[in-house]
């Protein structure tokens, strides 16, 4: 395995750049020779100087030219643009597509050690029939929704949301037996291989109070029979927990706490950890990791962007030993 690690730039338009930045400035000399970027060597330029960022930058072709520095070196993506922070909506999606597709067959073909891509907006990647990055990349190594897990991390706590990017109402209709098992077996094997424990894992129920365990609940029909399976299995596993409570201490008691939906983990989550998490899929073909917020571009150009996360991912990667 190679100990190479790529960060892709992602969403031209977003505060990427400044995390980036903010993060190079942090991590030591042995990591920073290991660092590579995917980007576009111009359009970071000017990004950088219109933040008024001073930093060693240099172009490279490909990422076998072994250049061993402590710049900021980057494989460069080309892209069309006139203001660097304003990149149409076209060019912006093509950029983006182009730049996970080379992390994607680096990573595949292990010259490197682990993906970690920088924030993009969603909209920019459904013309290749993915919902976010995490289900880009696993449509990539030809995995099936049901296997790839979305796991929030820190080093105290981590969330799982059993379905991902799916509206509120279709939620209920997503959740089955089978998809609870599938996830949690991916979720405990790769667990065990990345962070060398085997987890104990908390399941949330669905609905308030579980639905008072009435019999034509998704607690009765769906998420109980499957909890049960997984223990038979050997699964270190406890469930269906009240979602309305679980986040008040009851989570410390696990290593993971899933939930049957995207924001029914990760609101707590984040009201409880902030900036301090990362996102990992599971179930890949290779590690790959991003920081867990969005694009920001609310705050673009204005020197105001957290680069906690990133600076996360990159201590993480770093640090796992495969």
């Amino acid at each position: 395995m190679n100990n190479k690690i790529i960060i892709v730039a992602g969403d031209p338009n977003s505060i990427n750049s400044e995390i980036i930045y903010k993060a190079w400035k942090k991590i030591d000399n042995k990591i920073k020779k290991r660092l590579y970027l995917i980007a576009n060597y111009n359009l970071i330029c000017k990004q950088y100087r219109k933040l008024d960022y001073k930093i060693n930058i240099i172009k490279i072709n490909d990422i076998k030219d072994n250049i061993v520095s402590t710049v900021l070196k980057i494989i460069d993506i080309p892209i069309n643009f006139k203001n660097p922070f304003k990149v149409s909506f076209s060019a912006s999606s093509k950029y983006v597509i182009k730049s996970l597709n080379l992390a994607h067959s680096l990573a595949i073909k292990k010259e490197i050690k682990a993906i970690i891509n920088c924030p993009v907006n969603k909209n920019l990647i459904k013309v290749s029939k993915s919902i976010g990055v995490t289900e880009f990349f696993a449509s990539k190594c030809k995995i099936k929704k049901s296997s790839e897990v979305m796991l929030i991390h820190n080093n105290k706590f981590s969330v799982v949301p059993l379905t991902t990017h799916l509206n509120i109402k279709d939620v209920s209709k997503n959740i089955t037996s089978s998809l609870i098992i599938k996830k949690l077996t991916t979720l405990n094997n790769e667990f065990k291989k990345v962070f060398k424990i085997k987890p104990k894992i908390g399941v949330l129920g669905l609905n308030p109070h579980n639905g008072e365990l009435n019999n034509k609940s998704e607690e009765v029909q769906k998420i109980i029979p499957a909890i049960s399976k997984l223990k038979k299995a050997g699964l270190n596993i406890y469930g269906p927990l009240i979602a309305d409570t679980t986040f008040v201490s009851n989570y410390k008691k696990y290593n993971v706490v899933v939930g049957m939906y995207h924001d029914q983990v990760l609101a707590p989550f984040k009201t409880l950890y902030h900036f301090n998490a990362i996102n990992i899929t599971l179930g890949l073909n290779y590690l790959r990791a991003s920081p867990d917020h969005g694009p920001a571009i609310d705050l673009v150009g204005k020197n105001k962007a957290n680069y906690l996360s990133l600076f996360q991912c990159i201590k993480f990667i770093n640090n796992i030993k495969q």
